[in-house]
């Protein structure tokens, strides 16, 4: 059984999500004049909805909640705050997902108070419909309930932490020493994901470079927890 509940999501189902979500902000009659990107998770669904609304203005705001995959800050902050002029422009704020919503309200208030809109929509591929404090303007997804999507974007990250997360909660119980084999092997019975051989390869490797694992011959003992 799966510790955390995870999805992985492949670069072909985000440009399609994508084009449906643009799709129905068009059918909505809603013409953005700037679409925003809410860092990081929002780059890449802004950046299609651009190309498939054919909108020419795109610029970001980084509002961050998770700091670690399935792992929550206290509350939402903007990261790098400054300020534009978008007097009477009509944003699109684009995220990848609605999880509790935090961050992303979060940047919506900033923007109305700090950058001069006539207007802010926001548009996500996926809303958490049992977690989120609010619902958006625009999804392509309703999801009801809670999962981790585990998005191409970040694939490396999430798999870094979740090595990790599995490693200290496991060195509670004593266990130190891992093969290779055994630590895919744990990852996939505690998270039911296969993210594949190289993005093992790329996490380990991490591990070890940032002192998390050491290696001797072949096995890897956990040194930080």
């Amino acid at each position: 059984m799966a510790k955390i509940r995870t999805q992985l999501v492949t670069w072909d189902e985000v440009v399609r999500w994508s084009r449906g979500l643009a799709n129905k902000v068009i059918e909505s009659g809603f013409r953005p004049d700037v679409v925003v990107a809410v860092a990081r998770g929002g780059y890449v669904p802004a950046r299609l909805l651009c190309d498939f609304m054919m909108v020419n203005n795109l610029t970001s705001i980084q509002s961050q909640h998770w700091t670690e995959a399935a792992k929550a800050e206290e509350r939402a902050i903007i990261k790098y705050p400054y300020k534009i002029d978008l007097n009477g422009m009509k944003v699109l704020l684009v995220d990848d997902i609605v999880d509790t919503g935090e961050s992303l309200l979060l940047a919506k208030n900033y923007i109305l108070k700090n950058w001069g809109p006539s207007e802010v929509k926001v548009a996500v591929l996926q809303w958490i419909s049992s977690a989120a404090k609010f619902k958006p303007d625009y999804y392509f997804i309703e999801v009801k309930e809670w999962i981790w999507f585990q998005y191409p974007w970040t694939r490396l990250e999430d798999t870094y932490q979740f090595f990790k997360k599995m490693l200290f909660e496991e060195g509670k119980y004593g266990r130190k020493r891992w093969t290779y084999q055994e630590l895919i092997k744990g990852f996939m019975e505690w998270f039911d994901l296969d993210v594949g051989e190289d993005y093992f390869k790329d996490a380990i490797r991490l591990l070890v470079n940032n002192g998390i694992l050491r290696k001797e011959d072949e096995t890897y003992i956990l040194v930080m927890q």
